[in-house]
């Protein structure tokens, strides 16, 4: 008996064998079931999914001498030749090689004619999408309005070609890939069937290679077990099919999260002397990374990763953070864009692999962000130490009188940016700039103390007794004091005493700013220079009228702001509302501001000394506009 391949002897003769496609077995069964069949089908889905099978099987239930059954015997001689492809009542046409009207025209003169021997005559026509317009509109009518005795099944690969007016007139039914767990159990049951053992992983490559296709899934495992002897094994198939094993990818992986470049280089090079093109080792890196990334989100499913999530690398795990996974990915997904155009691909793929090597260095640009907004508001630090930051005010509300210097010191906890550690006796090696690294070390060690300040500042806010006495002076802060001397303490004076004391004693002074009153306004020197800039391209007068201004003072906390002439001055006074909104945008809280005419000082150039007239001044009002000279 001549050799049958699997895909041929194993295709479903009934519908209950058609696999992984339920809701088009159950449809078609129930139609049948209760006579309402229709005269036209549409089955359209992804190549060797059961198009053909399905259609073939419907006729064979149309036509079984005991049906029209969902469940045809089998038996019968119209079963059997329409099985063997030998039935004058099912007629299977293929699309791709019958394009033309005239073959359209042959089939409307057929439909005249009863079937044969059959109830019903089924026109089965294959890859319908490659039907020419002129076919397909000779062949509307017929299927609008075809005799009781016709059924017509349409099968695609591509529905979006065929037009809507074949579409409108037929019931449509997707075909869906078949997942992966299904064809590996269909294909376990192939090899016991031919009397073949197969390691499980084995059968899981042919799956996964297979991306749904059942036809595909059962002609690869023709071709392995042509090799494999009556044992497949992933080993052999890895060495004969070329492919690289999880282990290796393992192996290499391992060596880029250590920064082993000469390491990584090495383990390349042996992997493309195995004779594997370097597009299929972009490939299996890449779903390597893409597996971690989803063992990274807890997606711990065999089907998804491909293998079983134990048998991927902890130390890559552990080591890599989720966005670093991502970087990978996205440097293998670009390079495998890039070598098609390349002189040299595999110079590419080695320098892909050296950015691989160097990927625990990388930073996530949301963490550089949170780096740069933390290093902004240390720019806007005061001489004093406290400041005003984007989230309000002052960073430390006032303490009352009945705040203790002991709930105070409760609340300071260690340095913020690591500059001292929690423990004085315990010191950071200091970094050397010189050496490579340096700049990624130091970002560690500020998003470590970062992470430290957040937690000691939470759990010190739950030590004072009212949200008004919750302290944090400023973004440099001391280590607790032992309760001696302030905790006794009632009036406002003798706390400063107090305070003036443990100045004495080289005390931090960081204290006084809280005991004394609100902190200290935001540099007046950096402020004024962002307001400045803030009001530059769309109040360019306002902006002007700000930058003649002498430098900016305060007094009681009220922020003043010197001009040298009356002019200047009442520009900024017209739009006093403006500017107190600016500064509220920018130091994160309200700010009462004066505008106060003075004579410059000492060194600074002197202002406007000419009397205006009045007529000029109502001008200059009613254009908002600015005297530059008077002569």
């Amino acid at each position: 008996m001549a050799y049958e391949v699997t895909a041929t002897r194993r295709r479903p003769k009934t519908f209950d064998e058609l696999e992984g496609q339920e809701f088009v077995v159950a449809t078609i069964k129930s139609s049948i079931q209760s006579g309402r069949i229709a005269h036209a089908y549409l089955f359209s889905g992804p190549r060797g999914c059961g198009k053909t099978s399905a259609a073939r099987i419907l006729a064979r239930s149309l036509n079984c001498e005991k049906g029209p059954t969902a469940n045809p015997c089998g038996e019968c001689a119209n079963c059997q030749e329409i099985a063997r492809g030998a039935s004058m009542d099912v007629i299977e046409i293929d699309g791709a090689s019958n394009t033309g009207v005239n073959d359209v025209r042959q089939i409307k003169d057929e439909v005249l004619f009863p079937p044969n021997s059959g109830r019903y005559k089924v026109y089965i026509i294959d890859e319908v999408h490659m039907l020419s317009n002129s076919a397909f509109n000779a062949l509307l009518k017929t299927i609008e309005e075809p005799p009781p005795y016709i059924i017509f099944i349409f099968a695609t690969t591509e529905l979006h070609k065929v037009p809507a007016t074949i579409k409108s007139r037929c019931q449509q039914f997707s075909f869906r890939l078949i997942p992966l767990d299904i064809i590996k159990k269909t294909l376990a049951k192939a090899c016991e069937e031919m009397g073949v053992q197969a390691e499980d992983e084995a059968l899981f490559w042919i799956a996964k290679e297979s991306t749904g296709s059942l036809r595909d899934a059962y002609t690869l495992l023709d071709q392995v077990v042509a090799f494999s002897d009556g044992h497949l094994r992933a080993e052999v198939i890895r060495q004969k099919l070329g492919l690289i094993g999880l282990d290796t990818i393992n192996a290499l992986a391992e060596s880029c999260v250590r920064g082993a470049v000469n390491e990584a280089l090495a383990q390349v090079d042996g992997i493309l002397e195995r004779g594997i093109s370097i597009e299929q080792f972009i490939i299996d890196l890449a779903g390597y990374y893409r597996s971690l990334l989803l063992l990274k989100n807890g997606i711990e499913r065999e089907a998804l990763l491909g293998y079983a999530p134990d048998r991927f690398s902890r130390e890559v795990l552990e080591t890599l953070t989720g966005p670093q996974i991502e970087r990978a990915v996205s440097l293998l997904l670009e390079v495998y864009r890039q070598i098609r155009y390349s002189v040299s691909p595999r110079f590419e793929l080695e320098t892909t692999v050296v950015q691989l090597c160097r990927l625990t260095d990388w930073i996530a640009p949301e963490d550089i962000k949170a780096a740069i907004d933390q290093l902004r508001g240390r720019l806007l630090i005061d001489t004093n130490g406290a400041r005003w930051g984007p989230q309000g005010a002052a960073d430390s509300p006032v303490p009352s009188k009945q705040t203790s210097a002991k709930n105070i010191r409760g609340v300071l906890s260690s340095q913020a940016l690591g500059e001292e550690s929690a423990s004085p006796s315990v010191q950071e090696r200091p970094i050397d700039m010189e050496k490579p690294g340096a700049l990624t070390e130091g970002f560690k060690r500020f998003m470590a103390a970062k992470g430290s300040r957040s937690a000691q500042v939470s759990g010190a806010s739950e030590a004072v007794s009212t949200p008004t006495e919750t302290v944090m002076a400023t973004e440099t802060v001391v280590s607790p004091e032992p309760q001696n001397t302030l905790a006794d303490r009632d009036d406002r004076a003798s706390l400063d005493d107090q305070d003036d004391q443990e100045d004495t004693l080289e005390e931090p002074s960081l204290e006084e700013p809280l005991a004394k009153g609100p902190a200290p306004f935001l540099n007046t020197e950096v402020l004024r220079k962002e307001v400045i800039n803030f009001f530059k391209k769309e109040r360019g007068i306002l902006a002007s009228g700000l930058e003649k201004s002498l430098p900016w003072d305060r007094r009681d906390f009220i922020l003043i702001i010197p001009v040298q002439d009356r002019l200047t001055a009442e520009i900024l006074r017209k739009d006093q509302a403006t500017l107190t909104s600016a500064l509220r945008k920018i130091a994160g809280t309200e700010i009462n501001i004066t505008i106060e005419e003075r004579a410059p000082h000492r060194g600074e150039p002197s202002g406007e000394s000419q009397t205006i007239p009045d007529q000029v001044e109502t001008v200059r009002r009613m254009f908002r506009g600015t005297i530059v000279r008077i002569s």
